[in-house]
């Protein structure tokens, strides 16, 4: 008789999760990559707003980046029972381990990438997007700090510049091997 125990099953990765920086267009890309898939959508900013009852930048003018961060995380970390989703995340979400590590396990993670001068020309007002962002601190310089971030929790990084909406999601879906 065999004392071995079977292995348990790999975590189902049914989700595909979108990271960027603001303005790379994960809500937008992601409604349209759900609709072509036939997947639920989940925006976590949104959610977080939901669930706080405030505006993002309402939450960090008033809170502080440090709490912001760590209501992003507990937002992320419970999600872990979300499937067969496009879940767009905030830009920040990649400031946490844990939030990434539950994403992770249940998902593709894809970064869309974008050339920080044509996200400056996308985003406009940066006052108003909900930006976690030091005071002081140049729309370059978070470019500079978060784009390696991004790189090491991408499963795939999709070249997003200079593309229509329709055609990046259309690329994703193909590079994921969905029709």
């Amino acid at each position: 008789m065999n004392n071995l125990t079977p292995a348990p099953p790999l975590m189902e990765r049914s989700n595909i999760i979108l990271i960027g920086m603001p303005g790379a267009g994960k809500s937008t890309i992601g409604v349209l990559l759900a609709k072509r898939l036939g997947l639920d959508f989940l925006d976590t900013d949104l959610l977080i707003q939901s669930r706080d009852g405030r505006r993002l930048q309402e939450i960090i003018g008033t809170e502080g980046l440090p709490a912001f961060c760590l209501l992003e995380e507990m937002v992320l970390a419970g999600l872990d029972k979300v499937r067969h989703t496009v879940i767009a995340t905030g830009g920040s979400a990649v400031y946490s381990e844990r939030g990434m590590a539950v994403l992770s396990q249940h998902g593709r993670v894809v970064f869309l990438d974008v050339p920080c001068a044509e996200l400056e020309r996308r985003i406009g007002d940066m006052d108003q997007r909900g930006l976690v962002i030091d005071p002081g601190e140049s729309f370059a310089a978070l470019f500079a700090h978060r784009h390696p971030l991004y790189l090491l929790h991408a499963d795939l990084t999709l070249k997003a510049e200079g593309r229509s909406i329709e055609q990046v999601a259309g690329q994703l879906a193909h590079r994921l091997g969905t029709p």
